[in-house]
């Protein structure tokens, strides 16, 4: 009989809502160069639960309530560090964040920060760079050693703050910090661009790989107020072999050069390369090579081909015909062979249907049977 007379009824969740975590979170705006007077603002909505809390600011240190809204205002008559601290509950639960911040004299004026621009003056094919924006460098190693077939170079860039200025003549910078990762936060102070990762107005930022890289600049003056500047680092690559040997095709198996390369594609960093590019110039005969006699089998013809980290090939040149071989302004197509593979920055997506980015090799592949002098290799990583 119970059973039946609670049939379809629809039952209320009594449990309480003091279940929930109760924690306390503010932010405050303006977050830095704060002068005396100044009004700041103070807003609690991201604390949790966002219902059924009560809010209580104490702006001044002295252990009483300033204000119970879940916004408040505030300004201060003295300069130096104050800490902040919001309480909210629940009415059973309760939780604290406490935070500082810097007030300076009503007077102070803000510092200036600037990041000095420069580029190479030529891509390592010495065509020009013409390039007023951002920080532009390439990595030339255009004599590789067969013995070392792996695009692993880095390289040192500096980066300069001379240009910044301390805000008048009383005043002056105290402290340049250089944060080369905007998307961590090192010091997890709660902002990702303010890390001190260098120090100084010139500094040098070694053993940087081939990439795209966003750094910030924050500089602190004498008044204690700061400003901020960021510009584009795009380290490209190119890297050459000339002069070498391809075997030959004799056990009917495809002769191969393996070239090891890391490209990086991180959209969430901003470090995405543009395009990578293999360029292959070799004769299409090699001199000490004799046809069979009613055969053309001196005709060399060698292909390049990209395969990812997961051992899938990507893409390859084996369908360019042998009178297509001309790419390059500087291929003798009377006598030699030029092919290009490029790879364009979709195929390092992660996407089901893309390659993604992290280890590749550039093959070159000989089926041939004759052996060849090849003239030269080059790869090269587009970052810009």
């Amino acid at each position: 009989m119970v059973l039946s007379t609670l049939a379809g009824c629809v039952f209320e969740d009594t449990s309480s809502s003091s279940d929930a975590e109760v924690l306390a979170v503010f932010t405050f705006s303006p977050s830095n160069n704060i002068r005396t007077g100044d009004v700041v603002s103070f807003d609690a909505s991201s604390s949790t639960p966002s219902n059924g809390l009560t809010y209580r600011w104490d702006f001044d240190g002295d252990g009483s309530i300033d204000d119970t809204g879940r916004t408040a205002e505030w300004n201060f008559d003295s300069t130096g560090e104050k800490t902040i601290e919001l309480t909210v509950s629940d009415g059973s639960k309760t939780s604290t964040q406490s935070k500082t911040l810097n007030v300076v004299e009503a007077t102070a004026q803000p510092p200036k920060a600037e990041i000095t621009q420069y580029s190479d003056d030529e891509d390592c094919s010495n065509d020009d760079l013409d390039e007023n924006t951002h920080i532009v460098l390439w990595i030339c190693e255009m004599d590789k050693s067969m013995t070392d077939r792996d695009v692993s170079a880095t390289m040192t860039v500096t980066l300069d703050a001379s240009d910044s200025t301390a805000g008048d003549s009383s005043q002056y910078i105290t402290e340049w910090h250089w944060d080369l990762d905007s998307e961590t936060d090192n010091d997890n102070d709660g902002d990702s661009e303010n890390d001190a990762d260098l120090t100084g107005e010139s500094v040098d930022w070694t053993n940087v790989a081939p990439g795209e890289y966003e750094v910030n600049l924050n500089v602190l003056n004498s008044a204690g107020m700061t400003d901020s500047d960021s510009i584009k680092v795009y380290v490209s690559y190119a890297g050459q072999w000339s002069d070498f040997e391809m075997g030959g095709n004799t056990s009917g198996n495809a002769q191969t050069l393996d070239f090891d390369v890391n490209i990086v594609y991180d959209k969430d960093k901003g470090n995405t390369i543009r395009k990578a590019v293999g360029e292959l110039i070799y004769p299409q005969q090699d001199g000490d090579c004799t046809n069979v006699p009613g055969a053309s089998n001196c005709r060399a013809k060698l292909d390049i081909h990209a395969i990812n980290e997961e051992d899938e090939e990507a893409a390859n040149t084996s369908d360019t015909g042998l009178d297509q071989r001309t790419d390059g302004d500087n291929c003798d197509e009377d006598s030699n062979d030029c092919v290009h593979l490029t790879l364009s920055s979709y195929m390092f997506t992660d996407t089901e249907s893309t390659y993604g980015d992290g280890e590749w090799i550039f093959q070159i592949r000989n089926e041939k049977v004759n052996d060849l002098e090849v003239e030269s290799f080059v790869i090269r990583l587009h970052y810009r």
